[in-house]
């Protein structure tokens, strides 16, 4: 809705403007001839960067808000919009700085510094909460387990077990269902987008934040393969949104001191500064999250911002650690060393030698193979949950309920394929362990006897990595045990994801990872003088490389999980290799699944096909312009016709002697302008002071996710129609523009780096109007390109691009 239509669609479609969606305009919905609005989002991709051909869809057809986008936000389909991420320098943006004194900008650079200290506080309670919880709550149900099966009563343990994951599954799906659809799945594909500068109703809404706390404490505790680390970093973006638009009017929680952050690019910094908490407040890693969210997260970066991102993963950290030291007093029930994950395998003597670096490529390239044909079953089965998922809440909850006695049967059946084995002499804990975790779970086992298999599969998943990490237990797990486990969580792993539940991908890539590592070292054993304990953290590492494609974060977050920092190179080589071989097979998890949703995320770099094109190609007319003067009847109509959020104002005679680009102006600055009803009877000019003395910048102020204000709730006379308003003191007299024979690849990159919503094209030739189109987010998207030349092989210039 970035105010344009296109030449080249088909002739019923003129005057339709709902479909030329604004920032909507964007990711997953090629508005091709001969598509009806319901029909319009069919999803193809280009299969991570390969060749890669067109994708069955993953939505059917669907009646929804034609005058907006559409994608998948967690389990729901929601319209979309683009963020105002540029800075609109009208009269009344300059004037309210020429008036803001030293006192304000001090009051908001403290501010700032408040908030992002706020949101450390917040994340690192809701971090400790959520693990207390889990502990307790999960450490529950397996204590009741294990009290029945001492007696012998086996059948009844299972019924109990089953049945308590049953309920927290049950409770946890319908909490998601009906409360925030937007809370399932891990969020981070979201809070990436929405950094990318994609807005989707709900996406960090309180609602959503109070399911995915709560959602995601029910989902753990209920055995399901997943894990709370995705859903942090969701929660820490929730919490840093809810600040940063001052609260929520829905909830009645306000402040009207927050009214400095009523814009998006506030909002962004302090988001960027909540995800980043959310890996700190997940893996106990503040500098892993920083890193995190410059890697992964962030589409925009600056030194400031890390400085405040650093800030607030150090508040985290002291949080943590502070309640962590008070829980060991005992007063926090089940809460033992499990806790807050830390894996420590500092007392490990690492000494390698160049066998040991055969077996690292060995695991880098299993890594690799095994992360990309994750990533590859993944997407296939998301699809085929998106049909089960899109039928309404029942059957989302009838899924998970599905997954959860899949898991139940696997965790508490699958262990009795193990053999019992005699507790070992040296064994440094009590054996066989008595109580809720450890490494030596007696199961069906007689006394001084234990089950390998149910130490990992019948604890929690942060115990049975523990295990897994354990030095000094060469022998502990027979490599069948290892092989079923295995086998059981990548494909626990893959089919507990897409469920409506809040759920993360690092514990059970980090599970897989470190099963397969252990069997590779203990393979490895004659050959190599390490560890099947550091075995299992390079297989994770392998793992993790290959499914998330991240390196540097997953480097610094493993070290700072194990507190190993000998391993560091081992690490750091693993990790290359992994994402070297993963990548020739598809793209990233995250990025697989953000194309997946139709979201329209931007790339850092074009696609090849756009050089062969220029903005002038794939801009949208005729234009709806209005003049620097306008007839309110004329804006009002545009308004309610056409969903478009920007509109050029273009100066004719008798106001200039030749017509004139005087800027853009936004929709919701229009709808405040109309509001205030301050019309005049002629078409003239006017200093604009009336306007300046009547308004403040803060009028302007972008509304949090709440609902704003519509051209629907506003109403006119028939004389208030035939009058006029002047547009000069809101209009944005300094929009980028780019001359229509611009490069699309360099126009893509211009856009993408400066994070815009609108790039006006101007044209070359002086005789001509003087706007040509404008560019949003949509006219970049492939599907749109493609629907303009069908000729224009996309894929064939894929292969030139690979890793961008």
């Amino acid at each position: 809705m970035d105010g344009h239509h296109s030449p080249r669609r088909p002739p019923e479609r003129e005057g339709s403007h709902n479909y030329d969606i604004e920032s909507t305009d964007g990711g997953g919905g090629p508005w091709r001839q001969n598509v009806s609005s319901s029909e319009a989002l069919l999803r193809y991709s280009n299969n991570g960067g390969g060749g890669g051909s067109a994708r069955e869809p993953l939505l059917r057809k669907r009646t929804m808000n034609t005058t907006s986008q559409i994608a998948i936000v967690g389990a729901n389909v929601c319209p979309i919009e683009s963020l105002d991420y540029e800075v609109v320098e009208n009269d009344l943006f300059k004037q309210d700085w020429r008036s803001r004194k030293k006192t304000q900008i001090f009051q908001y650079v403290i501010l700032k510094w408040t908030l992002v200290l706020l949101i450390g506080l917040l994340t690192g309670l809701v971090g400790f909460l959520n693990n207390l919880a889990v502990e307790n709550i999960a450490g529950f149900k397996l204590l009741l387990t294990g009290n029945l099966m001492l007696k012998e009563r086996y059948l009844t343990a299972f019924f109990v077990y089953g049945g308590c994951n049953l309920i927290l599954a049950a409770s946890a799906a319908a909490i998601c269902a009906y409360i925030a659809p937007a809370a399932a799945g891990s969020g981070i594909p979201e809070v990436k987008a929405y950094l990318n500068g994609v807005d989707a109703h709900s996406i960090l809404a309180p609602s959503t934040l109070f399911v995915k706390i709560f959602g995601s404490i029910l989902g753990v505790s209920a055995g399901f393969v997943l894990g709370k680390e995705g859903p942090m970093v969701h929660t820490g973006a929730c919490i840093a949104n809810l600040l940063g638009q001052g609260g929520s009017r829905k909830y009645r929680l306000t402040c009207n001191w927050l009214r400095y952050f009523k814009n998006d690019r506030d909002r962004r910094d302090l988001i960027t500064c909540g995800s980043a908490a959310g890996v700190a407040a997940a893996f106990r890693a503040p500098v892993g999250g920083v890193l995190f969210a410059l890697e992964e997260a962030a589409s925009w970066w600056r030194s400031a911002l890390l400085w405040r991102a650093f800030f607030t993963t150090a508040v985290v950290a002291v949080v943590l650690r502070s309640l962590i030291e008070f829980c060991r007093s005992g007063k926090c029930g089940l809460f033992g060393k499990g806790g807050l994950i830390m894996f420590d395998l500092s007392s490990t003597v690492a000494t390698y030698s160049t066998p040991d670096l055969i077996a690292i490529i060995i695991l880098g390239i299993i890594g690799g193979i095994f992360g990309g044909l994750f990533n590859f079953l993944l997407d296939k089965l998301l699809r085929v949950y998106s049909i089960i998922n899109e039928r309404g809440a029942p059957f989302k909850i009838l899924l998970t309920i599905a997954i959860s006695i899949i898991t139940s049967m696997c965790s508490y059946g699958l262990p009795w394929l193990a053999a019992c084995t005699p507790c070992p002499v040296d064994a440094a804990e009590q054996c066989p362990t008595i109580g809720r975790s450890g490494n030596f779970k007696n199961f069906q086992c007689p006394p001084g006897h234990y089950n390998d298999l149910a130490s990992l599969f019948f604890n929690t998943n942060d115990d049975a990595i523990r295990n897994l990490f354990s030095n000094g237990t060469e022998s502990e797990f027979h490599m069948s045990t290892l092989f079923i486990f295995f086998t059981a969580v990548y494909c626990l792993g893959i089919v507990t994801y897409g469920i409506a539940v809040p759920s993360g991908l690092f514990i059970p890539v980090i599970l897989a990872g470190a099963t397969y590592g252990r069997i590779v070292g203990t393979l490895l054993g004659p050959i190599s003088n390490l560890d099947p304990g550091l075995f299992a953290l390079l297989g994770s590492a392998s793992f993790l490389g290959g499914t998330m494609r991240m390196t540097v974060s997953v480097c610094v977050i493993l070290l700072e999980l194990t507190n190993d920092l000998p391993m560091l190179p081992l690490v750091m080589l693993v990790l290359l290799i992994s994402k070297t071989i993963a990548d020739i097979f598809n793209k990233g998890v995250y990025d697989q699944i953000v194309v997946m949703k139709g979201l329209p995320y931007m790339e850092a770099h074009a696609e090849p096909y756009m050089r062969h094109l220029v903005a002038g190609d794939v801009v949208s007319g005729p234009l709806i312009t209005f003049s620097g003067v306008e007839k309110v009847a004329n804006i009002v109509h545009a308004l309610k016709i056409t969903g478009h959020n920007g509109f050029p104002v273009v100066d004719e005679p008798p106001l200039t002697e030749a017509p004139e680009l005087v800027g853009l102006v936004t929709r919701s600055h229009l709808l405040v302008l109309l509001k205030s009803k301050m019309f005049m009877k002629d078409q003239v000019k006017t200093s604009g002071s009336f306007v300046l003395q009547r308004f403040g910048a803060f009028d302007f102020a972008k509304p949090g996710s709440g609902k704003g204000l519509t051209i629907q709730d506003l109403d006119f006379t028939d004389e208030e129609m035939e009058m006029y308003v002047d547009l000069h003191p809101v209009t944005n007299t300094s929009p980028y523009t780019v001359v229509e024979t611009m490069s699309l690849a360099k126009a893509a990159i211009l856009f993408r780096a400066l994070g815009l919503r609108h790039l006006l094209v101007v044209p070359k030739t002086p005789d001509r109007p003087p706007i040509v189109g404008i560019l949003t987010r949509h006219d970049f998207v492939e599907e749109h390109i493609h629907g303009l030349f069908p000729n224009l092989n996309p894929h064939k210039f894929h292969s030139t691009s690979m890793g961008g």
